[in-house]
């Protein structure tokens, strides 16, 4: 088995006041999800451990949304209102990267169906996407 490197990719919100870098392989795959507030925003979820993130820019740009269990913290940015990133419910110990806001996109993207409309059934699913390798 190859180990596979790790790639930087740069990130963030539409007017640029949020910017992030993440690591992750050429190959990921990436969930489409169908509950309510993914169908809405058009989330194309790329889940990874928290040590793959960093945030560039100042925490003061971000304004945090939570429902439900109050567990997910979505992070929008507070001048264009663009959610580029949040910590998921399903790896709270991960962070959750929109790859739509990339600026470039990994040369090998899957994009798998996740069924959170029915998520308690679904969650265990995504667990091992926040564990370093």
């Amino acid at each position: 088995m190859v180990a596979q490197e790790y790639v930087k990719y740069a990130g963030g919100c539409h007017c640029g006041a949020v910017r992030f870098e993440v690591e992750v392989t050429e190959s990921v795959e990436v969930e489409r999800c169908n509950c309510s507030i993914c169908k809405m925003s058009g989330n194309l979820h790329l889940i990874l451990p928290k040590s793959r993130f960093q945030l560039l820019s100042s925490e003061s740009a971000i304004q945090t949304y939570t429902f439900n269990t109050g567990v997910a913290q979505h992070y929008f940015c507070k001048v264009c209102g663009i959610k580029s990133f949040y910590i998921p419910r399903s790896n709270p110990d991960g962070v959750d990267v929109n790859v739509h806001c990339l600026d470039t996109l990994p040369a090998n993207m899957e994009i798998v169906d996740f069924d959170g409309e029915n998520w308690e059934k679904n969650a265990y699913k995504l667990a091992h996407k926040s564990k370093q390798p």
